[in-house]
């Protein structure tokens, strides 16, 4: 779903920060050291990224680039018929640095065989990844299978929160909600804000089914990391029934479609939603709507979920690794995080100064309660299965427990035998995985 209009500039989050780098030391992004001076002879680095147009790299980063590195020309390469990483590798013209992603990881990096750990170039450079929350760092470990650094952290990531229609709760005389509220809270709030009322239905919440479960506060994978099958069917009835009951008060019904009920809160009849913090959800202007942090259980983690970020990532292939380390560390700097933080941009850094000043200077999300999204820290990632394991394409895991949680809602299914038929439909997917290699 998208959630705000006049966000064209800020599609460019994707690509990562505005470049630029400090010369404040390895702290901000920099080497902390005197490096020998590179050799100014012309070359051109390529650079690949999917989904993200040569307007808006040249937009965010081409300038600042060609100042600091005059002698380079930049190739810029975005997947595209004809031009998928596939085709480049197949070609052989595989780019010095690729944005990936950790659902993409395996099948778009590590089976091409390009990838590259990074670590030897943060040991020469004495680069701070401390800098970066550790979360992020240890996701992309972790999903490498091999204790190799493939990728640094680029923002956006996306966090949860609670978004509210403002107009809804003044119409009913109903107090806003407030950040720190646990789910029993906002289950009371949502019941007293579904209602019917000069004809027209007022449902109390909504949410968007795939990222609610996908990325939830206990850190629960979909696929169990060391078996095959659904992860804990115990923990996902709870998760299921914690979202169940807002669909069984009266007149709140869940639309048909995950895609319906995303766009559910966009139309101004629903009073609550929880969602993604996310610069591309476009929520149209005359819904008139802020957002608090996002409900906690009531014995449950002071955590917040979230979607972990992109990386930018080196190939092997690379025959300017250093240059290319130098770029990422300049798209990366603190410069360019605080330029995109206060655009709306949640950070990739440990930095409280950073982070607290998100959507200070955005038409729209400058009138906002930006705090909601910096009141948790972020939740874990979710554990991944091991290097070498079959595994299922993270797109296809999320639509099996999304629809699942649709069919209950409707009173298609009960929980357990959503969630029976969800395990069997992951291990049918491992079977076809598994053929798919031999």
């Amino acid at each position: 779903m998208k959630v705000k209009a006049g966000m064209a500039a800020l599609t460019l989050s994707l690509l990562v920060t505005a470049c630029g780098g400090q010369d404040g030391g390895s702290a901000s992004g920099d080497t902390g050291a005197k490096k020998e001076e590179k050799p100014k002879d012309p070359y051109t680095m390529v650079i690949f990224t999917a989904g993200v147009s040569e307007k808006e790299f040249n937009e965010r980063f081409r300038d600042t680039l060609k100042a600091k590195f005059p002698h380079v020309a930049i190739e810029y390469i975005t997947s595209g018929k004809g031009q998928t990483i596939a085709d480049l590798v197949a070609s052989k013209k595989i780019p010095d640095i690729i944005r990936t992603d950790v659902p993409s990881l395996q099948k778009d990096y590590l089976d091409y065989k390009i990838q590259y750990d990074m670590s030897e170039l943060v040991k020469k450079y004495k680069y701070d990844t401390s800098r970066f929350n550790k979360v992020f760092i240890d996701e992309i470990v972790d999903a490498g299978g091999t204790a190799a650094l493939y990728g640094l952290p680029v923002p956006p990531y996306f966090p949860q929160a609670t978004y509210y229609n403002k107009d809804l709760f003044d119409k009913f005389g109903v107090a806003y909600p407030k950040d720190g509220m646990t789910w029993d809270e906002l289950y009371e709030l949502a019941k007293k804000m579904t209602r019917i009322d000069g004809g027209t239905v007022y449902r109390g919440f909504s949410a968007n089914p795939i990222n609610s479960l996908r990325d939830n506060v206990l850190s629960l994978p979909i696929l169990d990391p060391n078996a095959d099958g659904l992860a804990d069917s115990g923990k996902w009835s709870t998760l299921f029934q914690n979202l169940l009951r807002f669909y069984q008060i009266p007149n709140n019904t869940i639309e048909k479609t995950i895609g319906d009920e995303d766009k559910a809160f966009s139309k101004g009849n629903v009073a609550l939603m929880t969602n993604q913090h996310n610069i591309y959800l476009v929520i149209p202007p005359e819904v008139n709507w802020d957002l608090v942090s996002y409900p906690k259980f009531k014995d449950g983690p002071n955590l917040m979920p979230q979607r972990g970020p992109a990386y930018w990532s080196i190939t092997n292939t690379s025959k300017h690794k250093d240059e290319a380390f130098e770029m990422i560390m300049a798209m990366l700097s603190d410069e360019s995080q605080l330029a995109d933080s206060k655009r709306g941009i949640p950070t990739t850094l440990n930095s409280p100064e950073i982070a607290k000043v998100l959507g200070q200077s955005d038409p729209v999300y400058s009138k906002k309660n930006m705090n909601a999204i910096n009141f948790y820290k972020p939740a874990n990632y979710t554990p991944k299965r091991k290097q070498g394991q079959i595994t299922v394409q993270g797109t296809a895991q999320q639509n099996l427990v999304g629809n699942a949680l649709i069919e209950v809602a409707q009173g298609k299914k009960d929980i357990n035998t959503a969630l029976r038929e969800v395990d069997e439909k992951l291990k049918k997917e491992l079977e076809l995985e598994n053929a798919k290699s031999k």
